[in-house]
């Protein structure tokens, strides 16, 4: 009996490892909110990342946290370098594409906790009395964060810190 819970077990570990194994690399995560402010004045506070992180939620949420800006102060090539002994570890961010006042995007990567490089966009919609804007963020995961991820909701996770940037900017641009 012994020997058919452990050979169940076994079986249920190397299922569960090939479902992690079988389950796609790629990952989008995304949240959008409504300001109600111009595209042009809402471009401002991410083409430039002074701005950016007056309201991004992973740099308000770490108090250990530095930056290191180098770069243009705006638009493509505009980076900067953090580091932090607390929760957000380090890594560079750089504008790779900015398109007034529409979308800028940004590569990531991550150099610890972990490695991982990957993209967020900013896309920004008018509408006929505010700007949608959508924040998203896509990359491939490897196997250990397809794992991770399976036990923990990343998307939950990050969203939800996205909601909160999105929140931020909005009560910066509707001042």
């Amino acid at each position: 009996m012994l020997n058919l819970i452990l050979l169940l077990l076994i079986v249920a570990v190397a299922v569960f490892l090939l479902y992690i194994a079988l389950k796609s690399a790629d990952f989008r995560i995304t949240r959008s909110r409504s300001i109600q402010a111009s595209p042009e004045e809402i471009f401002a506070l991410i083409n430039d990342l002074h701005g950016f992180n007056r309201w991004n939620p992973f740099a308000q949420n770490d108090p250990q946290l530095k930056l290191d800006y180098s770069g243009p102060q705006t638009g493509i090539g505009a980076n900067y370098m953090w580091s932090s002994t607390g929760k957000s570890g380090e890594g560079p961010m750089e504008i790779i594409e900015s398109s007034a006042p529409s979308l800028v995007k940004m590569r990531l990567e991550f150099v610890k906790p972990f490695s991982a490089t990957n993209t967020a966009e900013f896309s920004l919609a008018p509408t006929r009395t505010a700007t949608t804007v959508t924040w998203s963020m896509t990359g491939r995961n490897s196997y250990m964060h397809k794992l991770m991820g399976t036990i923990l909701n990343f998307d939950k996770m990050v969203g939800g810190e996205f909601v909160k940037g999105l929140a931020n900017l909005q009560a910066l641009a509707e001042r």
